[in-house]
């Protein structure tokens, strides 16, 4: 009996094959390799069952911890422990360089989003400065209106400060 796949398990065949066309390329820069729709079926679902068999071993590590979070470093045990000590190293890499990056998006973000205040600051600044003026004015045209003795019936009032 064939067990029917739903769609959100499958991995998008697109970046299957750019994964496997890429590595192809390293291996073999000179020829150009093209992959049969059964082959690009048969590395997408055996990468799928490896996902599934490595996140169940890493899950199971993880439990073992007595905590509900897989991380990376149960991931990596989980490689050894499936017997693949070789990929332990270059995942390290891997992961530490993505790490970086995303260290670095996020400096860079930090810095566009320090700036942009800065920015909002100094108009929002320009613009209380306009208003302190305008105020001042409104207070010179009270008093003016106070010394030339005003008839309108209103009393102002001149606070201090």
């Amino acid at each position: 009996m064939e067990k029917v796949i739903s769609e959100a398990e499958e991995l998008p065949k697109a970046i299957v094959r750019r994964v496997v066309k890429d590595k192809l390329s390293d291996c073999s820069p000179d020829t150009d390799i093209t992959l049969h729709k059964d082959s690009l079926i048969a590395l997408a679902e055996s990468a799928r069952i490896f996902i599934h068999y490595l996140s169940a071993t890493a899950n199971d590590i993880c439990k073992e911890s007595r905590r509900q979070t897989i991380s990376a470093d149960d991931v990596l045990r989980a490689v050894e422990e499936i017997e693949f000590p070789e990929f332990v190293k270059p995942l390290k890499a891997s992961l530490a360089e993505f790490k970086q990056k995303n260290a670095e998006k996020k400096g860079e973000a930090s810095k566009a989003k320090e700036m942009k205040k800065r920015k909002l600051a100094e108009e929002s600044s320009g613009k209380d400065g306009a208003k302190s003026k305008l105020s001042k004015r409104d207070k010179d045209s009270e008093e003016e209106a106070e010394e030339e003795g005003n008839d309108d019936g209103n009393e102002y009032i001149q606070s201090e400060g």
